[in-house]
């Protein structure tokens, strides 16, 4: 590994925590209450859990992509990324899939550490498919509906 690179692997870690611009996934999630976690506010498509699965799945899905040597895409957009239902099965449903997106995202930050070669291509991705797009691809796909989730609870009267 390059020295030079490593203050843009840093970066890349604090990225995936990013808390400077805007709310971090940790305090988006906090303490929604189980009967809003479901609730669908007026002029939203999507509820809390719908947002939080959404995140799981696809960030699943991508570190499966940089990590899996034998990687096949598989999931269907978009009925495979959204969960089917707007509330979680249950409040063990709710909590499982905040700490996998936790544990999915410390093996992003691993993977922005200790990749060799940023720049290289994913095994099984296409000509421009490299890690360092994977990890800003997340960063930005999250933010975004970090955003969402924020919006969703404060339409829902449960954000402070």
């Amino acid at each position: 590994m390059s020295a030079s690179l490593d203050p843009l692997r840093a970066q890349l870690v604090r990225f995936l925590d990013w808390e400077e611009a805007h709310v971090g996934f940790d305090k988006a999630v906090a303490g929604i209450p189980a009967d809003k976690r479901g609730g669908l506010a007026a002029g939203f498509e999507h509820s809390p859990w719908g947002l939080l699965e959404h995140m799981r799945i696809s960030q699943e899905d991508i570190l499966d992509f940089c990590v899996n040597p034998k990687y096949v895409h598989e999931l269907k957009w978009p009925d495979d990324y959204w969960p089917k239902s707007p509330a979680p099965p249950n409040a063990a449903a709710w909590d499982e899939s905040i700490a996998a997106f936790k544990a999915e995202r410390e093996t992003f930050k691993k993977l922005a550490r200790e990749t060799t070669d940023l720049f290289a291509h994913v095994p099984t991705g296409k000509d421009n498919q490299t890690y360092l797009r994977a990890i800003l691809m997340l960063s930005d796909h999250n933010s975004y509906h970090l955003g969402q989730l924020v919006a969703v609870r404060r339409a829902l009267g449960v954000w402070k």
